[in-house]
């Protein structure tokens, strides 16, 4: 019980991270009248991070049933 805690606290955490890291791609373009309407693939390590941002939304949510089914 308390190793699910312990790895649902270390995932939020790695969660948190992942999603700050993401690019938003508007930015302040619109204050400086840019459009921000960009429509581009992801490559690379932005891929990446975006599937790795999925994985660990899904360990959470995941853990997190488990410690409530668990209890």
């Amino acid at each position: 019980m308390r190793n699910f805690q312990i790895v649902q606290i270390i995932i939020a955490i790695l969660l948190m991270l992942a999603i700050l890291l993401q690019n938003r791609g508007i930015g302040l373009s619109g204050v400086f009248g840019g459009t921000g309407n960009i429509y581009r693939t992801k490559r690379g390590i932005e891929k990446k991070l975006f599937i790795a941002t999925i994985v660990l939304a899904i360990l959470f949510f995941s853990i997190s049933l488990a410690i409530i089914l668990i209890v």
